[in-house]
């Protein structure tokens, strides 16, 4: 079976719905300005009810999430659907989403990170839909687009057939106090960036169909009606092979560890041709276990490339991966390359 990827017409139409966390009343500049931002380089913007309150973690109530969310996604006028941010309960609407009835619709770009994930791994393992991620909606409130951020655009208008090459950022955010004590300024780059290689001995080149996300969330699907891993790999990368992308917040060595081991063995790197590690948000080692001890433990036996500290997640910038996409990943001297293919 083929991937199928989303069909884009111009001006563009962006939805903005919060089938996660809203956005606090104290925030609304983000979702403004980011609104004026696309606006000004000629898109359209959508912005629902749900992307203006924050109630106990989430949005608003499952039902009006779900209600939105599914309006959105079906909704011809709009070309991609763009959450304000993450959150933590993005789970909640898996088992009252109308599958069956965003089957019969057609792919739509959904596009986002973190919590975000959760919904768009689904979708694309599911439905055999391409979908992406990477930056939010809340992260376009900045006057100027680094380059990777700016990159989104040009993904999501790649037309099936045709591929699009990203490279590594030269310098990543370290914390992100400036961005929150200067909302809506962008990013505050301070640190060089590095793409490392667990053994160089191995390989510095994978190649696979590119899918992943936020472990955190990913972690929870497993063993759930919403864990259609298996089928996917044997029905969409039976002959490519897969290239797993995935990154963590708040997790320390041995819950990355702990996370890794789950989907190890639950068969999620069967027919793995490599793995991308993003920069992990607010890590610490476990004493004297590290990322790379997880790391190992986890890939050594594998024999496979391993690439970590890549652009991908919480620690911005952040490349935009399209999971489905056939990606070619090459890593030389700590700068990295992603040739994603829409086959």
């Amino acid at each position: 079976m083929k991937i199928q990827y989303p069909t884009l017409k111009t001006p563009l139409t962006i939805g903005v719905t919060a089938p996660s966390s809203g956005v606090e009343q104290h925030l609304h500049l983000l979702i403004t300005e980011a609104e004026k931002q696309l606006i000004q380089r000629g898109m359209k913007v959508i912005i629902g009810n749900t992307t203006w309150t924050q109630l106990k973690g989430r949005s608003t109530t499952k039902e009006k999430r779900v209600s939105e969310l599914m309006d959105y996604l079906l909704d011809e006028r709009i070309d991609v659907v763009m959450p304000p941010w993450g959150g933590s309960f993005l789970m909640e609407l898996l088992p009252l989403i109308d599958w069956d009835e965003l089957k019969k619709a057609g792919p739509k770009w959904i596009l986002g990170y973190s919590d975000i994930s959760t919904l768009s791994f689904v979708y694309t393992t599911m439905t055999g839909y391409a979908s992406a991620h990477g930056v939010n909606f809340t992260e376009l409130s900045a006057p100027q687009w680094d380059e990777l951020s700016s990159k989104w655009i040009d993904v999501i208008t790649c037309k099936t057939g045709h591929s699009i090459t990203q490279s590594s950022s030269h310098y990543f955010q370290s914390s992100w106090e400036q961005v929150y004590k200067n909302p809506a300024t962008g990013f505050y780059f301070d640190s060089e960036t590095e793409w490392k290689v667990l053994n160089q001995e191995r390989s510095n080149r994978m190649t696979g169909r590119l899918i992943g996300g936020c472990l955190n969330t990913l972690q929870i699907l497993i063993g759930t009606p919403f864990d259609y891993v298996q089928s996917f790999i044997n029905e969409y990368c039976s002959e490519e092979g897969t290239i797993w992308y995935l990154e963590s917040v708040g997790m320390d060595a041995a819950k990355i560890y702990r996370a890794l081991w789950q989907l190890k063995y639950n068969g999620w790197f069967n027919k793995c041709n490599g793995v991308l590690i993003g920069r992990a948000g607010l890590y610490e080692n476990l004493g004297d276990f590290t990322l790379v001890d997880a790391l190992r433990d986890i890939f050594d036996e594998m024999g496979i490339p391993v690439f970590y500290e890549v652009d991908i997640g919480h620690v911005p910038p952040q490349l935009i991966l399209v999971n489905g996409a056939v990606g070619e990943v090459i890593v030389e001297e700590g700068r990295g390359t992603l040739k994603m293919q829409f086959c």
